[in-house]
């Protein structure tokens, strides 16, 4: 049986009014923990979850955004948003957050964890992915 190689996390649900993004990033962040190959998609509703400036105060419930923000110090600089779910929001990619990582084999350089992808190259990211794990 070969080993399990690397997991995609797909974020499909914007950041409020259900639990699948909170719990998407509890189960990233339990992955990173125990060393597996992390990388999280973020597609449909789900890019509202990396826009800027949430404010949750109004909700009655905690910003957890900030915690994306960390996620290079857990060795996750693989961040996938598809283009057309951005484009089809009215958003670009300058409406994200930073997401940044230090990357060892570039003298530590501190480079971009998102990936701004088409439909087409997602496609072929889930296809090359061992397990995906869809909220």
């Amino acid at each position: 049986m070969s080993e399990v190689k690397n997991f995609l996390y797909v974020n499909r649900k914007a950041p409020h009014g259900t639990i699948y993004a909170l719990e998407s990033l509890e189960v990233v962040l339990i992955g990173a923990a125990f060393e597996q190959d992390v990388a999280l998609a973020f597609l449909d509703d789900g890019v509202f979850q990396l826009v800027k400036g949430w404010d949750t105060s109004e909700l009655g419930v905690k910003n957890f955004q900030p915690a994306y923000t960390a996620l290079g110090d857990y060795d996750i600089s693989k961040v996938y948003v598809e283009r057309e779910s951005l484009e089809e929001r009215g958003l670009t990619e300058d409406d994200l957050i930073e997401m940044t990582y230090e990357d060892e084999d570039d003298d530590w350089a501190e480079k971009s964890s998102i990936r701004i992808v088409s439909r087409e190259e997602m496609a072929q990211i889930m296809r090359d992915s061992d397990v995906i794990l869809s909220f």
